[in-house]
């Protein structure tokens, strides 16, 4: 049986081996830090400009000049607006050859029109009073714009022939159809007509307002 001083070395020495393990192991990997990270640091950052070189960020530089063109001013009562959504069906070579040549979308098109008057139109002599009534000649109701919300706009679906990609122009004149039948269908549903209304409601609250009781609306022809 080992005796309590030889026992108290063993156990002295055995705690001295392991103190400069310990101690010889946070040196080394207190020199593999201070090695091993500013050397990943270099690679981190050495990527990072060869991905930079692959993969450069286009730079955009506008002109500082700007040149306008026309000023207008303008004076349109917008009275009444229109949204309105197509399903238009475009195609291209749709016979015999179609499944090999063809080209086939269906086009959701949302638009939006807006009718009223061009106040620019009306005259001096289209307002007189008379007996204290103010009679007011109002020009036409027209469409004032027209036109496809391309953010809202979206070929749902479109099929090709198996030797075609398809005719580059297919999508643009699907567009411009879609443009066109978005305006026809606000016209079909009368949208001058209700422009019309809405702009003499609007005048005669205006017209109201500035003292004139007994205003009386009338069409250019009149």
């Amino acid at each position: 049986m080992m005796s309590d001083k030889p026992f108290a070395r063993f156990i002295l020495t055995l705690f001295l081996l392991v103190a400069l393990v310990g101690g010889a192991l946070f040196l080394v990997n207190s020199w593999l830090e201070k090695t091993v990270n500013p050397l990943q640091a270099s690679n981190q950052q050495l990527s990072t400009q060869i991905a930079a070189l692959l993969h450069p960020t286009p730079t955009i530089l506008p002109d500082p000049v700007t040149i306008v063109h026309k000023v207008q001013a303008i004076a349109r009562l917008e009275t009444i607006h229109y949204s309105v959504e197509k399903v238009i069906t475009a195609e291209y070579n749709q016979g015999v050859l179609g499944p090999l040549f063809g080209d086939r979308l269906l086009f959701i098109a949302h638009g939006y029109v807006i009718a009223g008057i061009d106040m620019e139109k009306i005259r001096a002599d289209d307002l007189w009073l008379e007996d204290g009534i103010l009679y007011v000649r109002l020009p036409e109701a027209e469409v004032l714009v027209a036109t496809l919300d391309n953010e809202k706009s979206y070929v749902y679906d479109r099929q090709t022939g198996l030797l075609t990609h398809g005719d580059p122009n297919l999508e643009t004149t699907a567009r411009q159809v879609a443009e066109q039948e978005i305006l026809k269908a606000a016209l079909e549903d009368g949208i001058l007509k209700q422009a019309r209304i809405n702009a003499e409601v609007y005048l005669d609250r205006f017209f109201e307002a500035l003292g004139y009781q007994n205003v009386v609306f009338l069409s250019q022809n009149e």
